[in-house]
């Protein structure tokens, strides 16, 4: 329309999202959020309801660019739970070592400054954590193993996944970090071994 500045909404998410997620929450003001999408704040007012409506949209675009590549990774060893999480950690790895993208994870660094976020944005940050441990959980199902064990292996997996997005971002080498995940791994792969010998046992 004649008289109005034109933008494309998704590139302006991606930028803002880069912001949140290199600086988070807090340090993330409307100045900087618009210097980086091209927008003044009656836009970004205007477009998106302003900073935390703009703040639960970039974690809604953030979950959904990585969900396609961690259901893949998943789905691609339905029958083999330990290798289906070896395959999601694998596209964590892949993510921190992106030199395209910020270090870390923006729902991790999210989760770690819930004291300061709304209380809607707070809801928001642990909906997609929720969503994440389902997703996880999913992958387990086909393991022979008392229900709870997998409730339990599945936050344990979360939690891995969140450690090491904090862990890059205190500077952890790759080599470290890659060790977590074969640990992770390896303890997965070892509680459903312990649940499936007592399961036998218990016949």
């Amino acid at each position: 329309m004649s008289g109005r500045k034109q933008f494309d909404v998704g590139v302006a998410l991606d930028q803002a999202m880069r912001v949140f997620w290199q600086r988070g929450y807090t340090d993330a003001s409307l100045d900087v959020l618009g210097a980086a999408a091209g927008l003044g704040r009656g836009s970004i007012y205007g477009t998106f309801g302003g900073k935390d409506a703009l703040f639960r949209q970039c974690l809604d675009r953030y979950a959904a660019t990585y969900a396609a590549q961690y259901e893949v990774a998943l789905a691609a060893h339905s029958d083999d739970p330990v290798r289906a999480i070896e395959a999601f950690l694998d596209v964590v790895l892949a993510r921190i070592a992106d030199p395209s993208v910020p270090t870390g994870c923006l729902i991790a660094q999210s989760a770690a400054q819930s004291a300061i976020l709304g209380e809607e944005s707070r809801g928001h940050v642990r909906t997609l954590l929720d969503i994440q441990r389902r997703r996880v959980r999913g992958a387990l199902a086909a393991a022979s193993a008392d229900p709870r064990v997998l409730d339990e292996l599945a936050v344990f997996v979360v939690a891995i996944n969140q450690s090491l997005a904090v862990l890059s971002r205190a500077g952890a080498s790759d080599a470290e970090l890659r060790s977590v995940a074969r640990l992770a791994r390896t303890t997965v792969a070892d509680t459903l071994a312990r649940a499936a010998t007592g399961e036998a046992a218990g016949d």
